[in-house]
């Protein structure tokens, strides 16, 4: 077959294709040598001219799956066989994680970001599908850091382009709740500590909701959030036995991890249930704390829609009362003696002349206590009063009339001085 070079032995242009197993060969007819030997089939046109193609140039190395994305799909399979998830699920995060490997990015990443890639996969499936399941759960599957798992899938997310909602809260707090082990005896957790399931998962819920309408969830992590309700909800079923257990006490029974803002959240609770036990009559005698409030927090959910609306105000609330208050005298005293009326039967009596104490405003943590700011330290200046002072900057120094007409006359004598003629 002429035209495809020349036998490197005899110099005859006599090579024809010779099949050898399921690779072609080209074979010099007049003296019998192998030409092409050990050449890879590929698209480049250096195979025309008889050159040999290294394996990272040719066609296979494409169509061949290396070992380290081999063992990433082995492991989003058996993640997902763990975690009992349907076979379409399984299917989807396997696609997923072939398109997330085509990406140089990921694909020359380290290998703590592939074995966390696994994770993300998962993690985006469960929650298109709303299937309820936390980062942290598999962290915990995959041994995974938590700020490194959450930047892989944020970047994830970002690369292939997929719109994955957020997690419901509801879903979250049955799942996350369902993994506390104080729902049957054991001989970690002694009897006076078992819950009924149903019963702490509906308190859990309310405290939760009344977080949410408070604005403690808004811009947080959630699982701090939930781990402080149930351990109120827990506590709040049976007082006697369960005050004196602390929080982290508490996580230990359940076996569960204490997540850091989990006692601040605590506290940020307790302060609303402590506003909001306030506007009820038969508790304001009883002159609660943040220990003793939790004996009423089923009496406090019951009623937390109005309570809220008495114990905090809205921003914009306090403005409109104040247009529409009269101008005259007499409907000042006329509602006067309608707010002592009010005050009079719901709330004690206080001494003559002490206003009540106003609401709270409900507004997010981070209004009421912002965060202090840093204000930078002016740079030291030493001024001595010989600096020289330009023409443009010496009308901020002229204060009085004189002071202008005397700085006039300097400046007409110097142009005067410049412009006369010249001495011989």
């Amino acid at each position: 077959m002429p035209g495809r070079g020349h036998c490197p032995d005899c110099g005859s242009t006599e090579l024809v294709e010779d099949s050898h197993y399921s690779q072609s060969q080209l074979v010099c007819s007049d003296c019998g040598c192998v030409v092409t030997e050990g050449v890879l089939t590929t698209t480049f046109s250096d195979e025309g001219n008889l050159r040999e193609v290294t394996y990272s140039r040719s066609t296979g190395e494409n169509e061949q799956v290396s070992r380290s994305q081999q063992r990433g799909l082995c492991r989003v399979r058996d993640l997902c066989r763990v975690l009992q998830l349907p076979p379409t699920f399984e299917d989807t995060a396997v696609a997923y994680y072939q398109q997330a490997y085509q990406h140089s990015g990921i694909r020359a990443a380290r290998l703590q970001k592939k074995e966390v890639l696994v994770g993300c996969c998962v993690l985006i499936t469960c929650r298109q599908r709303n299937w309820p399941l936390t980062m942290g759960t598999i962290c915990t599957l995959l041994y995974a850091d938590l700020d490194v798992f959450s930047g892989t899938y944020m970047q994830m997310v970002k690369l292939l382009g997929l719109d994955v909602p957020s997690l419901c809260l509801v879903d979250l707090v049955k799942t996350y709740c369902s993994s506390f082990k104080l729902f049957q005896a054991s001989p970690s957790v002694p009897a006076k500590y078992v819950e009924d399931k149903e019963k702490m998962l509906s308190r859990t819920l309310q405290l939760v909701e009344l977080a949410d309408e408070t604005w403690l969830v808004t811009g947080r992590h959630p699982l701090p959030v939930i781990t402080a309700a149930t351990f109120l909800a827990w506590q709040s079923l049976r007082p006697s036995d369960r005050l004196t257990c602390s929080l982290a006490r508490f996580c230990k029974l359940a076996n569960v991890d204490l997540p850091y803002p989990a006692a601040s959240r605590l506290q940020e609770l307790l302060a609303v249930l402590l506003r909001m036990a306030g506007q009820l009559a038969w508790l304001q005698v009883l002159k609660l704390d943040k220990r003793s409030v939790v004996k009423h927090i089923g009496d406090l959910l019951q009623h937390r829609h109005t309570l809220v609306r008495k114990a905090f105000r809205d921003g914009t609330s306090e403005s409109d009362e104040q247009e529409k208050e009269l101008p005259g005298r007499g409907a000042q005293e006329q509602g006067q003696g309608q707010r002592k009326e009010e005050l009079g039967s719901s709330s004690v009596d206080l001494p003559e002349g002490k206003r009540p104490a106003s609401p709270a405003p409900l507004l997010p943590p981070c209004m009421l206590k912002p965060p202090k700011r840093i204000c930078p330290t002016p740079p030291v200046s030493t001024v001595t009063g010989d600096e020289n002072i330009s023409d443009s900057e010496i009308e901020q120094y002229l204060r009085t009339p004189q002071e202008v007409r005397d700085f006039q006359k300097a400046q007409a004598a110097r142009q005067a001085a410049t412009s006369g003629p010249n001495p011989p």
